[in-house]
């Protein structure tokens, strides 16, 4: 199993764990209130998504990733998504070695 699998297989198990907040309104709630320890964004989301969500991150110093696209976070979690967060350190952590 690669890298991405493994990612992956921790992104749903974050979701399934209820580690994991999904939705641009719910997230951009999480990286303002610092409860997002990593945000995972879709490389085919929207130029504004992105752009909006790295500066966020940037500004609150959480880290994003967008190294999968928005079917690959779908499929992960269960539900049609292009970003999400997952506020467990530990879960992060173990993504970000990952990457």
């Amino acid at each position: 199993m690669d890298n991405k699998q493994k990612s992956l297989n921790l992104l749903g198990l974050a979701q399934r764990s209820g580690n994991l907040i999904s939705g641009e309104a719910l997230v951009l709630s999480s990286i303002r209130s610092q409860e997002a320890k990593v945000v995972i964004l879709a490389s085919d989301a929207s130029e504004n998504t992105v752009k909006q969500f790295l500066n966020k991150c940037e500004h609150y110093r959480i880290p994003a990733l967008i190294n999968f696209d928005r079917e690959d976070i779908s499929k992960a979690i269960g539900k049609m998504r292009t970003v999400v967060a997952i506020t467990d350190g530990g879960f992060a952590q173990s993504l970000q070695k990952l990457q």
